[in-house]
């Protein structure tokens, strides 16, 4: 794929080069159009092992700092990959929007609604661009079943569902030892953690932020038990993730409510043994497509009451990008969607332009961790969402990856 300006190269800092950094800072290295000129970590093995693969593959090698803030000091970087853990990605995107540097963040769920409203402002003040790395949203069958939607063939979106369910018992309960921040979340925290997987795509069909919004939510969790059993029997009965208390529940459930009727049904589920999903659904006047059996329902096309599999309509309706993707050869974790991802981002800090999942995006999004706290802490009460857009989502035309359409 084409560098968007054929110009000089993207210069990019990546701060945090954790499992999940690495990855992307290792991929990043592949882009031709792009120069990753330092790295930050709180960990100097991690430091070290980053500068080792640019080296193994003969790629220029970083400056490394242990302090964000002395990266986000130079000059000459245009943007920052903020790959740390969840609690740090608002802190460090609000510090780098403020030196002047565009952000593409990873996922993960809010602290406070305070530093998702201080996001917004920030990006809006400075007029630096924040892009949420949400990869899902850039899935093959997520955007062969966006560009459906956008041909109209679910006629009007009633009601859409998502997931992330993933069986994650030994991550969190080896939390400790392997330094990974999720375990530390699952102990203190009571809602949906991670929302934003499963709820991409349903944003982009509901065209959020842009005519349509979310309005409140209420959400529930059951008791905690799988992740003790898990270590208990795994670890040891003395292990701590085997002793401790647990705070989040094993399902915690959350159900959306958008301006026009619409409702989102989302599950966090990564407690229990379970295979991979998303969870995916959507449902409309015409059409049904569910993830899970990969089928389809096309009233009027499909069989009377009866699915089809998802297999021939993906291939007919299969994204521009995707088509593109496929010819020139599909590259990078998860499948080829973190390269899209990552090559969206790119593209917007060369071109100085919104990204397609924006601030208000990302604000919104993340937001769904603390408004489902405070839902389970009321005991299911619905909990009004704030309009990080201060009403500019009844003008805003331009779809959801509309840059990528």
């Amino acid at each position: 794929m084409e560098n968007p300006l054929d110009c000089a190269k993207v210069r990019l800092g990546v701060i945090g080069v954790g499992p999940r950094g690495r990855g992307l800072f290792n991929l990043l290295l592949t882009m031709e159009e792009v120069e990753v000129v330092a790295i930050s970590d709180l960990y100097e093995d991690r430091l070290q092992q980053a500068v080792q693969d640019a080296h193994s593959i003969n790629q220029a090698i970083p400056d490394t700092y242990k302090n964000y803030k002395d990266l986000l000091a130079r000059s000459d970087i245009e943007a920052v990959i903020v790959s740390s853990s969840w609690t740090s990605h608002l802190e460090i995107a609000i510090a780098a929007m403020k030196a002047g540097k565009y952000v593409g963040s990873e996922v993960g769920g809010a602290a406070s609604l305070e530093e998702c409203w201080e996001l917004v402002r920030t990006s809006e003040a400075t007029g630096m661009q924040c892009m949420l790395l949400e990869n899902c949203c850039f899935g093959r069958e997520e955007m062969a079943v966006l560009n459906m939607v956008r041909q109209g063939l679910f006629g009007e979106i009633i009601h859409c569902q998502g997931a992330y369910e993933h069986d994650l018992r030994d991550e969190v309960a080896m939390g400790i030892e392997n330094r990974h921040y999720r375990i530390h979340n699952y102990l203190n925290r009571n809602g949906d953690v991670y929302p934003t997987h499963g709820l991409g795509l349903a944003a982009a069909c509901l065209n959020i932020n842009r005519g349509n919004r979310f309005i409140s939510l209420t959400s529930i969790a059951s008791k905690s038990r799988g992740i003790n059993l898990w270590a208990s029997e795994h670890l040891g009965k003395d292990h701590i993730a085997a002793r401790s208390r647990f705070t989040l529940g094993d399902i915690v459930t959350t159900m959306i409510q958008c301006a026009h009727g619409e409702t989102i049904l989302l599950t966090h589920d990564t407690s229990l043994p379970r295979p991979y999903s998303r969870g995916g659904r959507i449902q409309g006047t015409k059409a049904i497509w569910m993830e899970d059996g990969n089928v389809i329902h096309v009233e009027g096309t499909s069989p009377a009451h009866q699915w089809e599999a998802f297999d021939g309509y993906k291939e007919k309706f299969e994204h521009p990008l995707w088509q593109k993707f496929m010819i020139d050869g599909v590259q990078g974790g998860h499948g080829g969607m973190d390269y899209l991802c990552l090559r969206d981002f790119v593209s917007s800090v060369a071109t100085r332009s919104v990204p397609t999942i924006d601030v208000y995006d990302m604000a919104s999004w993340m937001a769904i961790t603390v408004l489902s706290e405070q839902s389970v802490n009321a005991g299911g009460n619905a909990v009004s969402f704030p309009d990080f857009t201060n009403g500019k989502w009844i003008e805003r035309t331009d779809n959801m990856m509309a840059g990528t359409f």
